[in-house]
């Protein structure tokens, strides 16, 4: 989200034998790992996230959530990555 060229396309490129892509960084960014930790019993409402226009939502699909799991990640675009993750961990709450 915050590069010339992403990690899936990077992927790509390598399966197709293609050069890589460049990977100058766009933007300041911070991630924040949601792990299966933040699922109680449902899955959780993202709007609050979605609010900040510069988050990128990643959810990886996966079926059931546990302790410790990588369920998805948030890019957290900004002037600063370190304003970024408090403002995205403010929206997620102190619980997760």
């Amino acid at each position: 989200d915050a590069s010339v060229t992403s990690q899936f396309e990077q992927q790509v490129r390598v399966l197709a034998g293609l050069p890589l892509g460049a990977t100058d960084l766009l933007v300041p960014v911070a991630m924040l790992n949601l792990l299966g930790d933040c699922w109680k019993t449902t899955e959780l409402d993202w709007s609050e996230i979605l609010t900040e226009p510069m988050a990128k939502l990643h959810l990886y699909g996966k079926r059931e959530a546990r302790p410790g799991r990588k369920m998805g990640h948030v890019n957290a675009l900004g002037q600063t990555a370190s304003d970024m993750v408090v403002r995205i961990a403010q929206r997620l709450g102190a619980s997760h």
